[in-house]
């Protein structure tokens, strides 16, 4: 959780935690490169459910921020347990002019789970085992 603002995070590696992995409510954060994976024991979707939201965003901004930038990040699912888990997305962040992200993907491993979008509602699903990334090349 960073709570601080100008806050420049280079190699960022947050993994196998439960509900949000990252969420940044600083002004003027930035991020260069960040990688993820969701815990992979999570027993069925129901687990990992965030009210009507499926799963929890690997990095969330939060709705108060209104400037942060993203450059290069990645989150990766391997729900062993249940691979019919969906996340809705892997990153979360309000959209706002001075909110930007660039270079984001997702990833099912070996479709074990799938990721229905790779930021907010933007961005194509994973799909099948071939463990083939969504990605979105900037956001907004």
């Amino acid at each position: 959780r960073v709570n601080g603002d100008d806050v420049l995070a280079t190699g960022l590696f947050v993994e196998h935690f439960n509900k949000y992995d990252v969420q940044w409510y600083g002004e003027r954060g930035r991020t260069i490169f960040f990688q993820n994976e969701k815990a992979y024991d999570a027993p069925n979707q129901a687990a990992i459910q965030n009210g009507n939201i499926k799963g929890f965003a690997a990095y969330k901004v939060g709705d108060s921020v209104t400037t942060h930038e993203g450059w290069g990040l990645g989150s990766y699912c391997n729900y062993t347990s249940d691979p019919g888990i969906r996340q809705e997305h892997g990153f979360q962040a309000p959209v706002k002019p001075g909110v930007k992200f660039h270079d984001l993907l997702v990833v099912s491993l070996g479709g074990m789970g799938q990721y229905d979008h790779v930021i907010n509602s933007t961005g194509s699903p994973t799909s099948g085992s071939s463990t083939v990334p969504s990605t979105v090349v900037s956001f907004p």
